[in-house]
């Protein structure tokens, strides 16, 4: 088995999630007590918000970069970015690092292109939603078209996603609010709608809406175990 690091803490409550997910699909596969080759550093996600909401993404991506650098030295071979929104920086971390980058994006785009989907819904930050680094990356390398919430829409599912999920909370009135979105996301033709915010699923899931749900979290844990497990 080779050796991942988890680059998390944006925000540690989905990082226990990636922990849970990847140890539970590497059992699964071998049995017995077997269990992830993992390295973990969750960062302070106080200092990573603050530079969001600044637009300083190079103070974040150097922030990140420094943690990626100190997983390889740890003897990470691989890596994981345990949250959507950060791989606008991925390509300066993996630059610094020089680490194998398991990106969410690619995990996710491969699965919707298997399944046959073309119009996919994507839900997320205000930055993953809004912004190109996703999205046209879904687009240019899996020939999808995405749509988004509208802005009345959009600031609601990014203040849900800061002020309660990240802080653990699950609020019923924030789930009708996810799911009032994701029915008109439906009917604006969505085949699917992307859960582009790895804390989004412990709102919602697939009984909780009339259309199929991607889960980004999920959909990169087993693409981790999968690359944990490949033969050298």
């Amino acid at each position: 088995m080779k050796c991942l690091g988890i680059l998390g803490g944006m925000s540690w409550e989905s990082t226990a999630h990636y922990y849970q997910l990847i140890n539970e699909g590497v059992k699964a596969r071998l049995g017995g007590l077997h269990s992830a080759d993992l390295l973990v550093r969750s960062v302070d996600f106080a200092l990573i918000e603050r530079w969001q909401q600044q637009g300083d993404w190079d103070s974040a991506a150097a922030y990140l970069a420094h943690a990626a650098q100190l997983l390889k030295a740890g003897g990470a071979e691989g890596l994981v970015i345990a949250t959507n929104t950060m791989h606008k920086v991925a390509d300066d971390i993996i630059q610094a690092s020089g680490l194998e980058l398991i990106h969410i994006a690619d995990c996710t785009g491969a699965v919707l292109q298997a399944e046959g989907r073309q119009k996919v819904a994507l839900l997320g930050t205000a930055f993953t939603m809004e912004q190109s680094f996703y999205k046209q990356r879904l687009i240019d390398h899996f020939d999808l078209e995405v749509i988004v919430p509208n802005r009345t829409q959009r600031d609601d599912v990014h203040r849900i996603i800061y002020q309660e999920l990240c802080l653990g909370q699950i609020n019923p009135a924030s789930r009708q609010r996810y799911q009032e979105i994701v029915a008109d996301l439906a009917d604006r033709g969505a085949q699917s709608v992307i859960l582009g915010c790895t804390e989004i699923g412990m709102l919602i899931g697939p009984d909780d809406t009339p259309v199929a749900l991607i889960d980004t979290t999920l959909i990169h844990a087993q693409s981790a175990v999968e690359w944990l497990l490949a033969k050298q």
